[in-house]
């Protein structure tokens, strides 16, 4: 007997394969084989004219979606369908979660089998899972495939529906959809909130005390602060108001300022220390639960700094390796097998006194929770240590924090006292606090923010001397501190997705793709770790607020929510939700035909800003202020270093005099003669040597390296960026130019070799790109070449290699670059296609995108040197234009 499994990848065909008997062939269907049209060009001809067409949903037939197979998914189809032929039986063994079920769903709808079918799942892909869930299959369950595809045409109707209002009123080739705008609206609300900020300043005092001790008084030293003065507390940043920088009314506090504050430190000198009061109060601090799908994207992005994306991406390589369990979960359970590992675990590495007294359970507080049936953790009924997995790179890291995780769920409680210490000078009172750790607990093997437990722990321990009420330690040191308050912080990745999961908005195992919509789209830039908001945000928010608020409120899309799960479960009908949502009195079809004449574009594309009278818009190029002055209108780009919460009159006053009096002259070049501008365009600020003329229509430029500001920027400075790229010399072996020069990650030095292309090498602390030698080039060149990331070379170590070119045998892989994931052959790279993600990547497909890429490039090449190209460029445009509306609208969350 013949049985056909069908999985979703290759690496997890690969890893099943081992654990199933003789007889079983596993295929893979490369995610997901069907789906709604994402162009024109893929709609069928046979329904090409009707209305309904571009949206891909027939909402006058019962919301029918127009399912098809994508150009790149016909062959994995033929290929499915040639190995069913030969079966006498077909396994679907997709993803146990809604996603996973729909992909099998399709399977059936477009495979049609006439065998005997079963529907595999499984949490862990080991062989003790595989053999259990090989004996307990059951049936597609058409309740959760009902609720996916509700959620997958919900989602359509919203994104189709907004997105091309968006592009009338204010910017071709935006995006709308039910998560991603409410998610948009928050960061821009942060934003706002940062904007209307008034900063505060506040004075206090520090002291640093020594208890007295014979011979060991550096030991027993420790700090102290002003908390009273007059038996009234002194003022601190939660006294103060955000909004007007003054003290919230009615606050009873001292409020010091520098001169107040120097003059009771100078009051206060010398004067005897005596401790007043004591307290300790023991706490009990229980370890985390395993992970959450949420809580995993969390804690990576804070203590690795992986993006939602990239953890996803990487946990998935994991799970499908058979090194974790399913990472798409919002439960924390554990089962008793897990248990049990992590037990042996804890037991032998730390000893029984670090193991809780009994297994630990926990439980899944949120009501939606019914993706999967377990936590994230380590695969198998034993737990393989980080160093027993030979495992690298981020996936070395990524399975580390899951095994600590779920170790320290079953570790003993940390135990800790904490220690006030009250002390009085004169009318002063001052406070120290300390924290004893009295038993670690958990602690010993994770520590969330910390990737060094045993450092953390010392870092957490703040032991205070041994002193009683009544003792007198000595002031050394005693001064006045100033304080600023904060505007709140913005959103990182981590507690945006902990926003959208505690106000029940969206799929924890969407967050990543949203999120990366976002930035994708140009609704916010990653600054730091934080995600910052555009003002291309600010129009988009501020339309949607005012002609649809429901669609950004978080309650509204709570509901919705809720609503989705309830048809998951069977509480709620699909279809009248549906007609209700969309073709109501009030539904979203009805409102955009309502209320797009109410929209004028000129005011859709137009941002207010509180406190600034210059007008912000958005234009096809990107945002820039405008103004009226005697002579007109004037306007100017604004740099994309410049946020909403950051654009002030004297940014305003500078970017509009550069346009009205021209450039400010720092100086005179001394060899040339010829006038340094600084000027600021659309990416920041730059410097330009000489006039724009008809003999030099495009004078030397360069942009301002990081630590150079237009404040510190010198003419010495300056005249240094416009000698780059020095030329070194040659390079002895090969005769190649070597030159120093500056680019978008720093100061590096270059070896031209010729057909051989260029090599690069980033300079190091001490080196100075104005001053380093041949020599020094040589001894950087002659080093091993290594990667922007952790020291690693992202060329050598692809995502996924697909095998050997048939022209050449040269090798075609998919590395991970800094625009995301793209196919390399030789010298050819050419990006995954919008919504492909690396397993549904096959060499055949990357064959034909290799060759489409090539095939750009010779044409582009023919039309340069092409009289009668004028046809063509308009053809190639038109064609642009098509894909580029297409991709617009692709992304409904």
């Amino acid at each position: 007997m013949s049985t056909l499994v069908i999985v979703e990848s290759p690496t997890k065909a690969r890893t099943i394969r081992n654990y199933l008997p003789n007889g079983y062939r596993v295929e893979a269907s490369m995610g997901h084989i069907r789906d709604l049209p994402q162009s024109a060009s893929d709609i069928p001809a046979a329904v090409k004219g009707e209305k309904w067409a571009q949206l891909g949903v027939n909402v006058d037939a019962d919301f029918e979606p127009l399912y098809i197979v994508p150009k790149d998914k016909k062959k994995v189809v033929a290929q499915l369908k040639e190995a069913l032929k030969s079966a006498d039986e077909l396994v679907l063994a997709t993803d146990e979660d809604r996603e996973g079920e729909s992909i099998s769903w399709h399977l059936l709808q477009l495979l049609k089998p006439k065998v005997p079918i079963k529907r595999m799942v499984f949490h862990e892909i080991t062989q003790d899972a595989i053999r259990k869930a090989l004996q307990n299959c059951r049936d597609v369950d058409e309740q959760l495939v009902r609720a996916q595809e509700t959620r997958r045409i919900l989602d359509r109707l919203v994104g189709y529906t907004l997105s091309p209002l968006l592009w009338k009123k204010i910017a071709w080739g935006l995006s709308a959809g039910r998560v991603q705008s409410v998610a948009v609206r928050l960061l821009v609300e942060k934003e706002r909130q940062r904007r209307a900020f008034r900063q505060a300043t506040y004075w206090d005092l520090k002291a640093e005390l020594e208890a007295e001790s014979e011979g060991i008084a550096s030991k027993n030293a420790f700090e102290s602060r002003l908390v009273t003065l007059g038996g009234t507390k002194v003022a601190n940043g939660s006294d103060f108001d955000e909004a007007t920088g003054k003290l919230i009314a009615g606050r009873k506090v001292v409020l010091l300022d520098e001169a107040a504050a120097k003059a009771l430190k100078d009051r206060l000198t010398g004067k005897p220390w005596e401790v007043t009061e004591l307290e300790e109060r023991p706490v009990t601090r229980k370890p985390a639960p395993p992970f959450t799908t949420s809580t995993l994207q969390q804690e990576a992005n804070r203590k690795l700094r992986l993006s939602a994306r990239d953890t996803m991406r990487t946990a998935q390589s994991l799970y499908e390796q058979g090194y974790i369990t399913y990472m798409r979960t919002d439960s924390v359970h554990l089962s008793d097998q897990a248990i049990a590992a992590a037990r042996t675990c804890v037991e032998q590495l730390y000893g029984k006194q670090y193991l809780s007294p009994s297994p630990r359970q926990y439980t899944t507080k949120s009501k939606g929770a019914q993706e999967a049936h377990e936590a994230i953790r380590p695969a198998g009924s034993t737990f393989r240590t980080p160093q027993e997995t030979g495992l690298s790179g981020r996936e070395l890291e990524l399975y580390d924090l899951i095994w600590k995780r779920t170790v320290a769920s079953q570790m003993a409680d940390a135990k800790q006292t904490q220690i006030v210490m009250h002390l009085q000078v004169e009318d002063a009172g001052f406070r120290s606090t300390g924290k004893r750790i009295d038993f670690p607990g958990y602690l010993r093997a994770y520590v969330e923010g910390s990737d060094d437990p045993e450092a953390a722990l010392e870092d957490r321990e703040v032991i205070l001397p041994d002193l009683k009420v009544g003792d007198r330690p000595n002031c050394k040191k005693l001064e006045a501190i100033k304080h600023e308050t904060q505007p709140p912080a913005r959103y990182t990745e981590a507690s945006l997705v902990k926003t959208l999961e505690s106000e029940g908005i969206g799929r924890p195992s969407t967050y990543a793709s949203i999120i990366g919509t976002i930035i994708d789209r140009g609704y916010a830039q990653l600054v730091g770790n934080a995600l910052v908001p555009t003002f291309t945000a600010f129009a988009v928010t501020g339309l949607l607020e005012k002609y649809f608020p429901d669609l950004v409120d978080t309650s509204f899309t709570s509901k919705m929510e809720q609503t989705l799960d309830d048809i998951a479960t069977g509480e709620a009908d699909w279809l009248p939700y549906l007609r209700e949502f969309y073709l109501g009195d009030s539904g979203l079809e009805t409102l955009v035909k309502e209320r797009e004449n109410q929209i004028d574009p000129n005011t859709a594309r137009t941002v207010e800003l509180e406190d600034l009278a210059a007008k912000v818009r958005i234009g096809k190029f990107g945002p820039y202020i405008e103004v009226e002055n005697g002579n007109g209108v004037v306007t100017a780009s604004i740099p994309k270093d410049i946020n909403p919460a950051d654009l002030d009159p004297e940014q305003v006053e500078v970017l509009l005099r550069q346009k009205t009096e021209g450039p400010d002259q720092l100086g005179r070049h001394p060899e040339t003669g010829e006038p340094i501008y600084v000027l600021i365009g659309s990416r920041g600020p730059y410097i330009q040597l000489g006039d724009a003329t008809e003999e030099n229509p495009k004078p030397k430029t360069s942009s301002l390296p990081k630590g150079i500001t237009i404040e510190n920027l010198t003419l010495d400075k300056a005249v240094g960026l416009l000698s780059l790229p020095r030329l070194l010399g040659t390079h002895p072996e090969t005769g190649g130019k070597i030159q120093a020069a500056i680019g978008p990650f720093g100061p590096y030095v270059v070896h031209d070799r010729g057909k051989e292309g260029k090599d690069y090498r980033s300079l190091k602390a001490g080196d100075d790109v104005f001053t380093v030698t041949l020599e020094r080039a040589l001894e950087l060149l002659s080093e091993p070449k290594k990667g922007r990331s952790g020291g690693r070379s992202k060329t050598k170590t692809p995502l996924k290699e697909l095998g050997a070119h048939p022209d050449d045998g040269e090798a075609v892989n998919i590395y991970d670059g800094p625009y995301g994931p793209y196919v390399k052959h030789g010298k050819t790279n050419v990006g995954l296609p919008e919504g492909k993600s690396v397993e549904d990547i096959t060499l055949a497909t990357a064959l034909e995108l290799l060759a489409t890429k090539t095939t750009s490039s010779k044409s582009t090449r023919r039309k340069a040197s092409t009289s009668s190209g004028t046809a063509t460029k308009s053809t190639t445009r038109k064609s642009s234009s098509s894909r580029t509306k297409a991709t617009s609208s692709s992304k409904s969350q």
